[in-house]
């Protein structure tokens, strides 16, 4: 324990050490359509079986040519074939071109294309019955314009490695291999439900009939949406009461059929906060208070086969925390390997004066003179910042900020992918 850590918490990066150690073995696979692997964890190298392209190709519409035919510019010779994408050609005869187009196969003894910007189409001369002659405007250099077969993919090549997240990118090229399935782990099944005799669900009470002490339950909302964008199989619980016997039930319940529970809220010390005691009398409990700002109330524990993680109530302290550590969590659950969080250096153009004694993440964005603004309200319940910044500043327990300060940022279009 450091000096600037309060007794009693567990660092951040301890805690997440933890966390992710306990998050084996990873889930079981399961085989699906490329088309709906967005997202999806592979458990399952992907070699290619061919080379792409397949062949040499042309990456411009022109002219296919043997550059010792073309040793001055200016020379002008016959179209002896055209060849378009989908077809072949036959070998390019001595003191002939041919017309091609991009992504056609370049012809045996072509070693060059011209574009056709760099060519002249000659008006036909009264008599001539050898077809169209081209004169090319340049001397062209072996090799230009060509798409070397297997320049992109080499045949036995590992294109995608298991523990590899996919995306937009890494599903075309599946598919550039001829890949029309892939092993993935199996999305995980979380409950999710909220704890808080104050919560009210938008839509069940109008503004301005809302009871003294209420609020509406906004973590519910950005929770699940965080959870499926990590392919997660959500089932939303809803509000349960301040109740020990009702917490006892819902997590029993929850802990049946589902590889994850997630709740947000009663994980502080008040008398009202009654997960703690719900998890410890049908579990165990083996996270407890972060040294974090915010955050601090983070708990991890099991019931029976299940993981249970618990968030504070307060939404900033609840979205970042999820950030921060479930995130990753669920990751390594399903078997990714890359898990650290991208960190950039960026220039501060604000002066932080009261740091914590903890680990903050404070909110910002960039300005338009490339350095960070903060947003000036820091709190956990202040869910603006998270709309407004560009991302977290990740600030070191004790250490104020002066302008022109180096920080470390980590940006939500990263964590929120």
């Amino acid at each position: 324990m450091t000096a600037t850590q309060r007794p009693g918490l567990l660092s951040l990066d301890d805690a997440l050490v933890r966390l992710l150690a306990s998050a084996t073995p990873p889930l079981d696979t399961e085989i699906i359509r490329v088309g709906d692997a967005d997202g999806r964890v592979l458990a399952q190298n992907v070699v290619s079986a061919l080379h792409v392209p397949p062949q040499d190709n042309s990456s411009m519409d022109g002219y296919a040519v043997r550059c010792s035919d073309l040793h001055i510019p200016g020379l002008a010779l016959p179209v002896s074939q055209r060849i378009a994408a989908g077809s072949s050609g036959q070998t390019l005869q001595p003191g002939t071109i041919a017309r091609i187009f991009t992504g056609a196969p370049v012809p045996p003894g072509a070693d060059a294309i011209v574009m056709q910007e760099d060519c002249t189409v000659l008006p036909p001369v009264h008599g001539d019955t050898d077809g169209a002659r081209v004169k090319v405007n340049t001397r062209p250099a072996l090799g230009q314009f060509i798409r070397r077969a297997g320049e992109d993919v080499a045949r036995g090549k590992t294109v995608l490695a298991s523990g590899q997240r996919l995306g937009p990118a890494e599903l075309g090229l599946a598919a550039s291999i001829g890949m029309a399935d892939l092993e993935v782990a199996r999305s995980p099944r979380v409950a999710l439900f909220s704890t808080g005799d104050e919560l009210v669900m938008p839509g069940s009470v109008a503004p301005q009939d809302m009871p003294a002490g209420a609020i509406y339950n906004s973590n519910r909302f950005f929770l699940a949406a965080l959870l499926r964008r990590l392919g997660c199989v959500v089932t939303d619980l809803g509000i349960v009461p301040d109740r020990r016997d009702a917490t006892v039930q819902a997590l029993r319940d929850a802990a049946q059929m589902h590889d994850v529970i997630l709740t947000s809220g009663g994980v502080s010390v008040g008398e009202e906060d009654h997960i703690k005691p719900a998890v410890q009398t049908l579990g165990t409990l083996d996270l407890w208070q972060i040294a974090m700002k915010p955050g601090k109330p983070f708990a991890h524990g099991r019931i029976g086969a299940a993981h249970f993680l618990g968030l504070p109530g307060n939404p900033v302290s609840s979205f970042v925390t999820f950030l921060v550590l479930v995130r990753p969590f669920l990751l390594k659950l399903q078997g990714q390997s890359a898990l650290a969080m991208k960190v950039i250096p960026a220039r501060a153009d604000f002066k932080w004066d009261r740091p914590d004694k903890r680990r903050e993440f404070l909110r910002a964005r960039y300005n338009p003179e490339g350095g960070l603004a903060l947003f000036a309200n820091q709190g956990s319940g202040v869910l603006t910042s998270a709309v407004w910044g560009d991302g977290l500043v990740d600030n070191p327990p004790g250490k104020a900020v002066e302008p022109g300060d180096t920080v470390r940022f980590i940006l939500f279009s990263e964590l929120l992918a």
